[in-house]
């Protein structure tokens, strides 16, 4: 008889200590789920403005690129027609043409003659190559270009993010399944199975979500 008392207080304290347990492991994984799933938001939410960053800044990019190229356009246009007055020796016609070259491209045109091009056979060949030419709307394109492509990828890491803590959401909630499951068992084999189970899995991701970058909305 006591012997029976003995093993039924034994098995009421084993089951306690599981349920214990159980608790345990349902009150941690619950607020981690809910941890890893606002990070995902939040991380989700970063990598939307990140987009929109990068596809601003490269509309930026499109429109000064344009100015850029229409600038060329304009200095090759204007050069040429110099070159040909000069070639025809009308020089009025040629003066007019150079009182009609952009400011940014007098530098260049200015290095280049001083090459003497008509009678140095190792003058360049135009202005153009010169380093004197120098498009401040090509440099603030690449500029813009490089701001966009940061802006890009950190939206890229944001979605990475957002996907490891979604996947951290499955597990944390994979461990809760668990937990809840061996509350529902009667033999201490299953129920020890289960929690064993449910354990490793959230203190695997407990310790790999701790490497994760936190982010935290103000």
């Amino acid at each position: 008889m006591l012997a029976a008392v003995g093993v039924s207080s034994d098995a009421t304290s084993s089951d306690r200590r599981l349920e214990l347990l159980a608790t345990v492991l349902l009150a941690l994984a619950t607020v981690a789920t809910a941890w890893a799933a606002y990070q995902a938001r939040v991380w989700t939410g970063e990598q939307s403005q990140g987009y929109s960053r990068a596809n601003a800044t490269r509309a930026d990019v499109n429109r000064t690129s344009a100015l850029a190229n229409r600038q060329v356009q304009i200095d090759v246009a204007t050069f040429i027609e110099w070159v040909d007055a000069h070639a025809q020796h009308r020089d009025q016609l040629a003066a007019f043409y150079a009182a009609r070259f952009r400011n940014a491209f007098r530098p260049a045109f200015a290095a280049w003659l001083a090459t003497k091009p008509f009678t140095n056979p190792s003058a360049p060949k135009t202005p153009f190559v010169m380093p004197q030419y120098r498009l401040q709307a090509a440099g603030r394109a690449n500029r813009l270009e490089a701001v966009a492509a940061a802006a890009s990828q950190r939206a890229k890491d944001a979605n990475q993010r957002a996907d490891n803590y979604m996947l951290a959401v499955v597990l944390f909630a994979s461990s809760l399944f668990f937990a809840g499951l061996s509350t529902k068992l009667h033999t201490s084999t299953a129920r020890i199975t289960l929690l064993a189970l449910g354990w490793a899995l959230f203190l695997g991701t407990a310790i790999w979500m701790a490497t994760f970058p936190t982010h935290v909305t103000t």
